[in-house]
């Protein structure tokens, strides 16, 4: 959330931003409740100074033998009018609180301006893609025949977008989990954690899925849950309402996680496969953080997710998201995007954002200056170390060979007990 202040004096800059990141929020309507709000609180503090001086007044009229019969019936007035402008300020500023919910966190400076994703820019790239001299097959080829994955009988069990591994496949995804655990808590100085799967609705707010998002997420309406959309949910709220010392920063934590999101938008777009499910799983990277260090924290991020797709061997590049194609609470994000080449296009294994102050003043998480002894709000980012499901894609269809066998990249073999996944006789 912005700090209000922040729009109140900066209300061109943060109309700007919500325009470049495609957001409709009320900004006008934001600052005529504020200043309404303001404006009452002016008049309760008259008020109260004028109910403070004559209740001064009827002590003395008391003390001298006087009659206060007045001057309690002003008192009585003057307080029905707190009262009154106490009700009215309740709402103004239930009112504002809920326009400030749907206000987006503003682009980073050095964040280009752009509408779609044709206005991303590419950071950097890693690999060379794999040139063959045999026909390549995408991953749902490959899943059939080697007998690894089965979408068809997901679909029976729950429905579209709901994969099950079997045999080798299922053992492939527990290594890529499992590896991508150890690499970020052996060598990354992330402590792991294993958090619920499911959150509550203040949980969802706090990190801006809720309320924007509410129609995207899985609601189990009898308890008031969410089946999360990544661990950064139940992450960032391990410190909801906390004031955490100076010297305890940065924390990392990674956890893996099932994500449920329904992709209420993605009508017309490519759902084959892995391309667009509604489970998948990940290993995310939270971390909290100085704001003084937050953009050197997120160039770190950066290069522990990538770290994990260059031990696989699989070529890949980092693009730097323009402003309308950022979410609704990111400063700033870079997605790391595989390359899938029976599929011939870029898909967005990772994305690594910096939220500010954004997460942390909706969950009030703050930091105790060691000095001041002052209670400011810290920075929090996140990132995926990765998302499994179109990382599968990237490997099958990079590692596959001619003879329609898929080899496992030698960073996994110490997870798996076979070398090479074919169709088990």
């Amino acid at each position: 959330m912005l700090d209000l202040k922040f729009i109140r004096e900066n209300a061109d800059q943060v109309k700007r931003g919500v325009q470049n990141k495609k957001e409709s929020a009320d900004i006008d309507q934001i600052l005529t409740l504020d200043e309404e709000r303001r404006g009452i609180l002016v008049e309760v503090e008259k008020l109260k100074a004028t109910r403070n001086r004559v209740s001064k007044d009827i002590g003395e009229q008391v003390k001298s033998g006087g009659d206060p019969a007045e001057l309690k019936a002003q008192m009585r007035e003057v307080s029905q009018q707190i009262q009154d402008f106490d009700l009215r300020l309740k709402d103004v500023e239930t009112n504002l609180t809920s326009l400030l919910e749907w206000v987006p966190n503003m682009p980073h400076p050095s964040v280009p301006v752009g509408l779609t994703a044709e206005d991303n820019q590419v950071y950097r790239t890693w690999g060379e893609p794999l040139i063959s001299d045999f026909p390549l097959k995408d991953h749902l080829t490959l899943g059939k025949e080697l007998d690894i994955l089965d979408f068809g009988r997901g679909s029976k069990i729950t429905g579209s977008g709901f994969p099950v591994y079997k045999g080798k496949g299922a053992a492939l995804e527990r290594a890529l989990i499992n590896f991508m655990l150890d690499q970020h808590t052996r060598h990354h100085g992330y402590t792991e954690m294993f958090i619920p799967f499911v959150a509550n609705r203040d949980s969802m707010r706090a990190t801006g899925q809720l309320p924007k998002l509410e129609d995207d997420m899985y609601y189990v309406n009898r308890d008031e849950l969410f089946l999360i959309p990544t661990a950064e949910v139940p992450l960032t709220n391990l410190h909801r309402d906390e004031i955490i010392p100076e010297e305890q920063l940065p924390i990392y934590y990674t956890a893996y996680s099932a994500c449920f999101r329904r992709e209420a938008g993605s009508y017309g777009r490519d759902t084959r496969g892995f391309l667009r499910v509604h489970q998948f799983n990940k290993v995310e990277l939270v971390k909290f953080v100085h704001p003084d260090s937050s953009y050197d924290e997120l160039e770190k991020l950066l290069l522990d997710a990538e770290s994990i797709v260059q031990m696989l061997g699989i070529h890949y590049r980092v693009l730097t998201l323009c402003s309308g194609d950022l979410s609704f609470s990111s400063a700033k994000t870079y997605d790391i995007e595989t390359w899938a080449p029976g599929e011939g296009k870029w898909l967005e294994t990772s994305s690594v954002s910096n939220f500010e102050d954004f997460q942390a003043r909706r969950a009030a998480i703050r930091y105790r200056e060691k000095e001041s002894g002052k209670a400011r709000f810290l920075h929090t980012l996140n990132g995926s170390g990765l998302a499994t499901s179109r990382l599968m894609v990237s490997l099958l269809e990079t590692f596959q060979t001619d003879e329609g066998t898929v080899l496992v990249p030698e960073a996994l073999l110490p997870y798996l007990n076979f070398r090479v996944i074919g169709r088990e006789s």
